[in-house]
Order: C-alpha cells, then structure tokens, then sequence
C-alpha cells in the first residue's frame, strides 16, 4: 500500500500541473478572444466603421481561423504542439496591441485576419496537448479544459467592464490584457507536455509517423468532422440567436429575454465540469450520443410547444447536451494523428461560422422558430455521426 502511494502521488500530481498549464492556454485564448470582441463599439467608433464593415472584420478573423488548415498541419508536424501553443500564444498576445495600434481599416482587417491564423494554431495545439495529457495518465481532462475556456471569456467580460468604469481608451485596456496573458503564457510554459515526454501518446506518436506527408482523411475522421461541424453550428447558433427567439417567438419581455443565453452558456459550463467523470463511467461514445440526442430532441419539444418556459427548458437542454461533443470529439481526433486533429478543428471552425448565417437564412424565408429547429436537427445528425466514430476509452480515475 505505501509504495502504490509512493508511485501514484507524484504522478498525481504532475497530472495536476499539466493540467493547469494546459489549462492556462484554454483560459487565454477564451480571454484574448473575449477582449477584442468587448470592445467592438469602441473600435467601431474609432475606426469610423459602418455596420457592414464590422460585420466584415469579425468575419476577417473566422476567415483566417478556417484557412489555417494547411499551415497548422504543417507546423504541427515541424514544430510540435509545445511549441506551437506558445508560439501561437505568443503571436495573440502581440496582436492585442497591433489591434489597438491600427490606424485604419484596412490595418485592422490585416490583423484580424492574422489574429484567425493564430487562433487555429492555438487550438489545435491546446487540443493536442489536453489529448497527449489523457493518454500518458490514462485521465480524463478534456471538457474541464474546455470549460476553463469559457471561464476565459467571463474573465475577460469583467475585466472589460471595470477598464471601461476607468477609462475608454482601448490602448490601456489591452495593454492590461496583455500582462494577464504574458502570465498565463509564462505559467503554461512550465507545465506543456514536451513531445518526447508524451510519446506514448497515440497522436504524438501517429504524428511522428506522418512527419513530412500528408495523406487523404480517413472515413473515421471523416465522421468527426460531420459531428464537429454540426455540433459547432448548434453551439453558435444558440449564443447568436437565443436572445432574439425568446423576443421575438417566445415573446418574452425584455428583462427575461436574455435569459435565453445565460441558460445555455450557464449548462454548458456546468456540465464540462462534470463531463469528465461522465466520460469515466460511461465513455465518450455514450456521452456524445445521449448528450446530442437530448440537446436535439429537448429543443425540438420546446419549439413544438412554444412559450417561454418551454423555451428555455429546451435551451437548458442544448447547452447540458452538446456541452461534451466538442471535447470529446477533439480528443479522439487526436488519437488519429495531427493532420486528423487539424481538419477536425477547421470543421469545427467552419460550423462555428456557418451556423449563424445559415439560422438567419432560414428564418430570412420563413421565421425564426424554422430556424432554430436547423438546431435542433444539427444536435441530431451528431448523435448519428457519433455511431460511427471509433471511441476510444480512457482508462482511469478521474483526476
């Protein structure tokens, strides 16, 4: 008993470090992301944008995220995940401060654009890293990492709020951002799994085996990205569109009416907080099965029956339900090597954008409770594409 102690604890607890040092890159890209995104009407003020040309710099940056397949491949191969976190940590930090700087519009959609480019690289890496972490300590880590991100994005919004009590000036509210992210760039530094140190890790491994070529995506990593596609269009959908179908549709009033998104974004957090013991007992496959299923057919009872309180029972369902897809689907990416852990992120990437205007085309032709059930049905297809996905277990206690 005293040596199985003596061998478990530091192996615990390097688990523990790792963990947070991962942790402190998910939480950093939710924040830079969070920043600049804050401050939008303040940038749109001082670059004297028009609606359209905001509309266009926010889609710069989804551009740059969904084009980086080919060069997130490849650098993944050529440099690591380590060195591609900090590298592209590094980059999203400097570029807090190129967006403060620009002195025009054109500038600013450079930047932005760039700012896409790092985001992908960012993600991917990060990925890799949490999937290289379950691997050598056979433990779940995945959705709670995922659910620091979203802590990420709370943290910036506070810290937005009280810079704009003080000051309007963007330069120093991104300047103060920018410490809180050369110290959490500094804390994961010590932390990052090396690749050597996670060479039992399947997609380490696999990705040393694919160093210098690139091959067709298998019918399994296929199957991924169609989950991560749909399952991203109705995580974003809902951040879009919740607030205005509880106006407009559930004819909520105006203080209940944001409700809509507090609901799905709270269940998200809450359930990647226990989602790793769900993966435990049950495994990935199950989670993402019964969790897409309930998201997509709790939200469909809801618009069927119409109302507010079914409304946001039904949203409460989308975010409990989907809140798992994304990090379970990323961790058995990963297991299928770089290259397949980069597609899958760029399909996930592709949803994220897709899905908004494409709930906004539909309710454009008929109305938004039309619109919503592309949600509902989205949530479906992932609970399909999730019987065809090679899940495998990660044996462990959870950590």
């Amino acid at each position: 008993m005293h040596v199985f102690r003596a061998l478990t604890l530091p192996a615990h607890r390097s688990f523990l470090h790792g963990q947070s040092a991962i942790a402190a890159l998910f939480c950093a890209l939710g924040f830079q992301y969070a920043t600049w995104a804050s401050r939008i009407p303040a940038l749109k003020s001082a670059l004297q944008l028009t609606a359209a040309e905001v509309g266009m710099l926010l889609m710069a940056a989804g551009v740059g995220a969904a084009v980086s397949f080919p060069l997130v491949a490849m650098l993944m191969r050529r440099l690591g995940s380590q060195r591609l976190a900090l590298l592209s940590h590094l980059g999203l930090t400097l570029l807090l401060l190129a967006l403060a700087a620009a002195p025009n519009y054109p500038v600013a959609l450079l930047v932005m654009c760039v700012d896409g480019l790092f985001v992908g690289c960012l993600n991917v890496a990060m990925n890799a890293q949490g999937a290289a972490l379950e691997a050598r300590y056979e433990r779940t880590a995945m959705a709670r990492l995922h659910a620091v991100f979203s802590g990420g994005s709370l943290l910036a919004a506070l810290l937005a709020s009280g810079m704009s009590a003080v000051t309007s000036s963007i330069g120093a509210h991104f300047a103060v951002a920018v410490v809180l992210l050369v110290l959490l760039g500094a804390y994961a530094r010590t932390g990052l799994l090396g690749d050597d140190e996670a060479a039992d890790a399947p997609a380490v491994e696999t990705a040393r085996q694919e160093r210098g070529r690139w091959a067709l995506p298998s019918r399994v990593t296929l199957w991924m990205c169609c989950a991560m596609v749909f399952g991203t269009v109705a995580e974003g959908a809902m951040n879009d569109w919740s607030t205005l179908y509880m106006r407009d549709i559930a004819k909520a009033s105006a203080q209940i009416a944001p409700l809509g998104i507090a609901v799905v974004s709270g269940m998200m957090v809450l359930a990647r907080l226990f989602a790793d013991g769900w993966r435990n007992r049950f495994g990935d496959g199950r989670v993402v099965l019964l969790g897409s299923a309930l998201a997509g057919a709790g939200l469909a009872v809801a618009l069927v029956s119409g109302g507010v309180v079914p409304a946001l029972v039904g949203f409460a369902c989308v975010g409990l339900g989907i809140a798992a897809v994304t990090p379970c689907v990323y961790a058995a990416a990963a297991r299928q090597g770089s290259d397949a852990l980069t597609l899958v992120a760029a399909m996930g990437t592709t949803g994220l954008l897709a899905g908004p205007p494409l709930i906004g085309f539909i309710a454009s032709a008929s109305d938004l409770a039309w619109g919503m059930a592309t949600v509902a049905v989205s949530a479906l297809v992932v609970s399909l594409c999730s019987t065809r996905i090679r899940w495998t277990p990660v044996a462990a206690a959870s950590g």
